[in-house]
């Protein structure tokens, strides 16, 4: 599972001209599932989102988490972190799970990251074009991928 994750001050998802979440300070995440993931991904990427210090304290250094400051998360899947752009110009899409493995993977990610932090997490709709709106904080944006754990 891939996570990009951005520190907002706000963030939305629309769909159809309908606004189906929004939040406001916290983190943007957007998720890509792919072909090789279990359920274990999930849960180590929620426990890891919701436990880095990506926030300031008093003092303007990054050591608060969501978990300190209460902050909101907001969940986009996004099967085209899983590209590949080696070959030509086209990019493949072939890691990324297809839906009826993906859905319940990204679905199972949401609920993780919920008990995490103790709050409802917002959510996009998984397959659906989203109009995804954020004002980045900091710019803080970081890359976590569950392949890559240490």
């Amino acid at each position: 599972m891939r996570a990009l994750i951005q520190r907002v001050t706000s963030a939305s998802v629309t769909i159809d001209q309908r606004v189906k979440s929004a939040i406001g300070p916290g983190l943007l995440i957007l998720l890509g599932v792919e072909t090789a993931d279990e359920p274990s991904d999930g849960d180590w990427l929620a426990r890891k989102i919701a436990q880095l210090r990506l926030f300031d304290d008093g003092e303007g250094k990054m050591n608060l988490s969501l978990l300190d400051t209460g902050g909101q998360a907001l969940v986009v899947s996004q099967f085209t972190l899983h590209a590949r752009t080696r070959k030509g110009t086209r990019p493949s899409y072939d890691r990324a799970a297809r839906p009826e493995q993906a859905i319940p993977l990204y679905e199972g990610f949401v609920a993780a990251l919920e008990r995490e932090i103790g709050q409802t997490v917002g959510t996009g709709e998984f397959g659906a074009m989203m109009a995804v709106s954020l004002v980045n904080d900091g710019p803080v944006t970081l890359m976590l991928d569950s392949r890559l754990r240490e």
